[in-house]
């Protein structure tokens, strides 16, 4: 079998692989694009995108049940599951349209089918050919590979998804009904995101999670304001519990939850959602034959995206936390430029800033106020409330905080964490501040715009050094 010859060959078309093969091809490589589903991986299909269509829908619905605070007559709405939806896959699949596009744009070689190593520098893949063509097996040849084979949904033997009583992510994103009492194992941030929507909608929820607190990854102080607003909400948590038992109960299952204290509870529902972590796909890529190191179902990379094996390159969730899209792309980018001879700054993990599109909102980049002391940090830590602000309070958004986390004897922004309206949006602030190197005098420095929520990022600095204006 003749190989098609390329310089540069991607294998998975999601945010890390198909910006990688933009960036491969603006620098002037012949590259193909291996996928054997559809462009723009789970992200864009059937987790990033989706999901926050679904979640805008559950904000609007509890903006226009809360439309008398504001002085407008509308009635009480309710939730159109099904068309609710209808538009999320809408707009995944208009963005699926849009890598494909730019796939064409690029001049990239989209080959569909399931890719294997097939000794240094080949690939073989089967099930498809390049696009437009007929199926079958193609070998491929380029001194340069990237792995970009994403990640799946972890399974609990307990409990493996039927699609039914038992749900991943994916029949979380298209359910065929709504059920009225829905179990979410998992309170990272893909459970308590559809914790929010499908209490939003209706549903009686329960979270249960071995961690100590929901959103163990986030600074402890917005774990609580998190956890606080979705107890208002009706929202049952059940922290530093364990799934003891799962067992079939009528048409759904009856669980017994074991805190690490105290006594056993037992909880009915009729869907039990999985959201307990993921795994790499790493399987049937043909790794046995190459010096590749797989640790915990991940790729060992350092930090241009370069494995064992000479020539061969991970990134994205195959390559390891953080599991983001945003990293994935920049990691792409990254090893590419490597590839092509530029001089990039190495990935930095612990400045990509990390989302949770839950009700409330949360953002945050770089350590956390207990990460920071741990490592024998002197700190200096400013907190705001949006109560403090007056775009919140205009807007009815009140329950919100900023904090930032700084070295008190270089002034360095070590960390940023915030709760609360759209400070998804905000985040970025502090990203590109870390980014450059800005310190404690800089973001004094700087005028930001009144009225609006971010001036409680520029109060959270002015707090750290005793400065606070509005508090």
């Amino acid at each position: 079998m003749t190989a098609s010859a390329f310089d540069l060959v991607v294998v998975g078309g999601g945010p890390g692989g198909y910006v990688a093969a933009i960036r491969a091809a603006q620098l002037g490589m012949k590259t193909a694009l291996v996928e054997k589903a559809q462009l723009g991986g789970v992200c864009l299909n059937w987790g990033c995108i989706p999901t926050k269509a679904l979640l805008r829908s559950a904000d609007v619905l509890r903006l226009v049940n809360g439309a008398a605070a504001f002085g407008v007559r509308a009635g009480s709405a309710s939730a159109d599951l099904p068309a609710m939806v209808a538009r999320s896959r809408a707009v995944a699949a208009q963005l699926n349209k849009g890598v494909t596009h730019l796939m064409k744009k690029h001049g990239v070689t989209v080959i569909s089918g399931h890719a294997r190593l097939a000794g240094r520098g080949r690939l073989e893949v089967e099930g498809g050919a390049e696009s437009g063509a007929d199926g079958g097996r193609q070998a491929l040849s380029a001194p340069h590979i990237i792995l970009a084979t994403g990640a799946r949904a972890r399974q609990l033997p307990a409990l493996p998804a039927d699609g039914k009583t038992v749900w991943s992510y994916r029949e979380a994103l298209a359910p065929p009904s709504l059920p009225r009492r829905l179990l979410i194992v998992g309170a990272g941030a893909i459970g308590i995101e559809f914790a929010s929507f499908y209490r939003a909608v209706g549903a009686e929820v329960t979270v249960v999670e071995m961690a100590e607190r929901i959103l163990p990854v986030e600074d402890e102080e917005i774990s609580a304001q998190v956890a606080a607003s979705l107890k208002r909400d009706g929202i049952a948590l059940h922290v530093a519990t364990a799934l003891e038992r799962a067992e079939r109960h009528g048409e759904g299952w009856a669980l017994t939850l074991q805190p690490r204290t105290g006594a056993a509870t037992r909880v009915e529902a009729d869907v039990v959602l999985v959201a307990a972590g993921i795994v790499g796909n790493v399987e049937d890529l043909g790794l046995e034959h190459t010096a590749a190191r797989v640790e915990k179902t991940h790729l060992v990379t350092d930090g241009f995206g370069r494995t064992g094996e000479p020539g061969l390159y991970a990134i994205g969730d195959v390559a390891g936390p953080p599991w983001l899209a945003h990293k994935a792309s920049h990691e792409g980018v990254i090893c590419v430029e490597h590839i092509a001879g530029l001089d990039p700054h190495a990935l930095d993990p612990a400045r990509i800033p990390a989302c949770t599109y839950s009700h409330p909102q949360v953002a945050s980049v770089g350590l956390t106020e207990a990460q920071a002391r741990a490592l024998g940090r002197e700190v200096k830590v400013g907190r705001f409330p949006f109560v403090g602000n007056g775009k919140a309070i205009a807007m009815g958004a009140t329950a919100g905080l900023v904090k930032v986390v700084f070295d008190g004897a270089s002034g360095e922004l070590l960390g940023a964490h915030m709760v609360g309206e759209e400070v998804t949006e905000m985040i970025q602030g502090y990203a590109i501040a870390q980014t450059l190197e800005t310190t404690e005098a800089d973001l004094m420095a700087a005028v930001l715009p009144h009225p609006t929520l971010s001036e409680a990022m520029h109060e959270a600095v002015l707090a750290a050094y005793g400065r606070a204006l509005h508090i």
